[in-house]
């Protein structure tokens, strides 16, 4: 992004009736890391200024940071006073972003030796005195270990504390406790009072680049007692012009008329004209009782502006319908009914070639909603099974340790079924012991046998798998259980072949199957898919293929109707090319087109295609399992996604406004955004578009658009809706700022908040897009 000054050739930007944008929460420790004032306003509202456990953080703690046998460092860690972020030591002083983590981006807190790299490292510590803090996206693992149990305990409590707070809290709460940190830092001399220059310094840390002459004339405005200070109610008025919403104003006045209030009847209008499920005179009611602040209008049933905007910053205010943010979906039909989840080379936290192998890459599988995990198994030292990519640099992990991994966090999201996919290198004897390994680590939890109540016909439900793990894997013809010779599991050759060389490949890698191995092998049987019939006869539900995405397209391609058809009553694996060795991803998109389940990705990799894939499985509770559309399901369906037929759905969605963006570079208080908003559609491929907004230049507050963008679409129980923020610039790429993806048919419609999201999943809040959004089906 170019800066400012070099800018006078671009378009210039209106002025602002609010100031521009905003950024993600920076927290700035000095580099000694600074004294601390207790009481900080920020921690007042979240309640927790007496915690004693939040009190000794905000002191800080020296603990041990744990990497490997020999580097255990000792590092000062403490609570910063906007209780959002923790500032840590380092042995090389770096950039201030660089010495923070933020709580809303911890994935979980675990006592004790409950991490891979402690339970391997951290022997010399008792795990009383340990903690394990994970990250959500690619951030690796926090292990340390503290001076004593009760330290240790302090720091589980106290950040278990500001994560429940932090989720507790509303989106308007965020947006206040998340400014009065930013103005706390803007302060900088730390006497409650601003200057001119202190405001001018905030508003480029909340990402807006104001004229002076506005911005001083804003200043004045507030500044009473005229001496060149803002202070006490002062800076509440400033923050109060500065946060404000003229566009909700606008909508508010449409409905309120002049005593600008909402009655009951009247809000009961806004949303039919939002075409509200279920909007009826005692829903809007329950409305003005849920987020109403003001207790006077609350009991003459009046929602204010503020109440209004509660309403709309909420979760019922949001572009996903909150219904389908719990299991809402029928979970008693065929597995094969069903999208699932599924990871690629789930043991690598990197590359395919030289990246690390860890159980932690499961963990993290399994907390992003992954029902299909991958193992492949090779021979290892001590007669021990290991896991990694065969015949590259990347690390090695035992079989055993990945499994034991499995019954300690496949069900913590989800109860319904995983699937082991087993990509077996091993002989005879470490087969067994891999055998033993499931049965006696899993227990009951493993599948060995077929349901008794289940219709041979077809697969069971996950509501009957329930808390259930399945085996992937080769299985023996029941007539040659001892001796007979089958193919390895290894997934297929990613280039196509002549088919005598094809075959002498195999017959060169035939090997035996231990039965052991075999017996556990139940409901998904892997078996090479070659040709396709239109009616399979008699059904085989409990073969599962397994394709290259290569294959997977051809197939797609030349058999579009007998792939979906060969779908709806069995289980088809998709997964990467062997030459992504950077361990990219491919669009998941066109493999559920034609209805394949297990659709396996690199959960490592972020980007527009694990974007996808969350926003997918971001329903139905993020069990896991989204049940697939009709048209996928019937065994004697039409469905061609290649010939959808003509037009069913417009999709029209205004951009109107964004709010408190992210500032991409935080080392440079001069550096503005210019955002831009492109809305993209996934589905079918004549479905498939994008479309952008014009960019706002230096705006990153409360940028305005007011732009339309409208789509065709003949699948739309198959879209998904992607929104993505980006930072323009003419002379390179855009820098990607946010994005937040949602099936089609969960898009609620009416005046709608998108609460953005990072590369890794993480919430960026307070940054939300403000749109409307239309659907019309014919």
């Amino acid at each position: 992004m170019l800066c400012g000054r070099w800018r006078s050739c671009r378009r210039r930007p209106e002025e602002p009736s609010v100031p521009a944008q905003v950024a993600t929460p920076v927290a700035l420790a000095p580099p000694d890391g600074g004294s601390r004032r207790p009481g900080l306003r920020a921690l007042k509202k979240m309640g927790l200024t007496e915690d004693e456990d939040v009190r000794a953080m905000l002191q800080g703690s020296r603990l041990c940071k744990i990497r490997s046998r020999t580097w255990h460092k000792e590092r000062l860690y403490r609570l910063q006073e906007d209780g959002l972020s923790v500032w840590f030591q380092r042995r090389i002083p770096r950039a201030p972003s660089q010495h923070i983590f933020f709580v809303q981006h911890i994935e979980a807190v675990r006592e004790g030796h409950q991490s891979e790299g402690l339970r391997r490292f951290g022997g010399a510590f008792p795990p009383a005195r340990c903690l394990t803090i994970a990250f959500k996206g690619r951030r690796k693992n926090l292990d340390l270990a503290a001076a004593t149990a009760e330290e240790a305990q302090r720091w589980v409590r106290g950040l278990a504390k500001l994560r429940a707070r932090l989720d507790a809290m509303s989106q308007r709460e965020r947006l206040d406790h998340w400014i009065h940190a930013y103005l706390h830092r803007a302060d900088s001399d730390q006497d409650s009072k601003m200057s001119f220059k202190e405001i001018k310094s905030l508003l480029r840390m909340v990402n807006v680049d104001m004229n002076d002459m506005y911005a001083y004339r804003l200043f004045k405005e507030c500044d009473h007692s005229n001496n060149e200070r803002l202070e006490g109610a002062e800076i509440e008025e400033f923050l109060r012009r500065l946060l404000k919403r003229p566009e909700l104003e606008e909508i508010f006045h449409r409905y309120s008329g002049e005593d600008r209030v909402l009655s009951a009847p009247e809000l009961l209008e806004f949303l039919e004209d939002q075409r509200e499920d279920g909007a009826t005179l005692a829903h809007a009611q329950k409305l003005i009782h849920t987020y109403e602040l003001n207790e006077t209008a609350k009991q003459h049933e009046l929602m204010t502006l503020d109440g209004f905007m509660m309403y709309l910053l909420s979760p019922e205010g949001a572009a996903l319908d909150p219904a389908h943010t719990c299991v809402f979906q029928d979970m008693g039909q065929p597995l094969s009914h069903y999208f699932i989840s599924s990871s690629h080379n789930t043991y690598l936290t990197d590359s395919q070639i030289g990246g690390l192998s860890s159980t932690e890459a499961y963990v993290r599988a399994f907390a992003q909603g992954c029902r299909c995990v991958e193992l492949d198994c090779w021979e290892g030292p001590g007669g021990e099974p290991i896991i990694y990519h065969g015949h590259t640099l990347t690390s090695k992990i035992l079989f055993r340790d990945v499994v034991q991994t499995v019954r300690d966090h496949a069900f913590t999201l989800s109860p319904y079924p995983v699937i082991l996919s087993l990509e077996n290198h091993c002989g005879l004897e470490q087969q067994a012991v891999m055998a033993h390994h499931l049965r006696t680590i899993l227990g009951d939890v493993l599948v060995t046998q077929g349901l008794d109540t289940q219709n041979p016909e077809e697969l069971p439900s996950p509501e009957q798998l329930k808390g259930r793990v399945l085996v992937k894997g080769k299985k023996l013809p029941a007539a040659r259980s001892e001796d007979g010779r089958i193919l390895s599991d290894q997934e297929e050759e990613e280039e196509e072949e002549e088919e005598e060389v094809e075959a002498a490949e195999q017959r060169r890698r035939a090997k035996q199957i231990s039965p052991e191995l075999s017996a556990l092998v139940v409901y998904c049987c892997a078996t090479r898919l070659r040709t396709l019939r239109p009616n399979p006869v008699p059904p085989q539900p409990c073969q599962v293929s397994s394709l290259n995405e290569r294959k997977a397209k051809k197939l797609i391609r030349e058999a579009g109707n007998s792939f979906v058809r060969h779908n709806a009553h069995q289980l088809t694996r998709v997964y990467p090319l062997g030459l992504r060795m950077n361990s990219a991803n491919y669009s998941p998109q066109e493999m559920w087109n034609s209805g394949c389940q297990l659709v396996a990705l690199n959960f490592q990799t972020p980007g527009y295609e694990m974007d996808l894939n969350a926003g997918r499985f971001l329903i139905n509770g993020q069990c896991g399992y989204v049940l697939k559309p009709a048209c996928l399901r019937q065994p004697d369906t039409t469905f061609d996604p290649e010939c959808p037929g003509p037009p069913r759905t417009t999709l029209t969605i205004q951009v109107l406004t964004a709010q408190q963006l992210p500032k991409l570079n935080t080392e440079k208080p001069n550096s503005i955004v210019d955002p831009l908003v492109r809305v993209e559609v996934h589905g079918v491929p004549a479905d498939c578009a994008r479309k952008e907004t014009n960019y706002v230049l230096n705006n990153g507050f409360n940028p305005r658009w007011g732009q339309t963008l409208q789509f065709q679409l003949r699948a739309p129980e198959l879209a998904l809706v992607r929104f993505v923020v980006e930072d323009y610039d003419a002379t390179s790429p855009n820098d990607f700022v946010g994005q937040f993806t949602l099936p089609l048919d969960s898009l609620k419609q009416g005046y709608r908040h998108i609460h953005l999201l990072s590369k890794d999943g993480a919430s960026l809040s307070p940054a939300t897009l403000f749109v409307h959004i239309r659907v019309q089906r014919f």
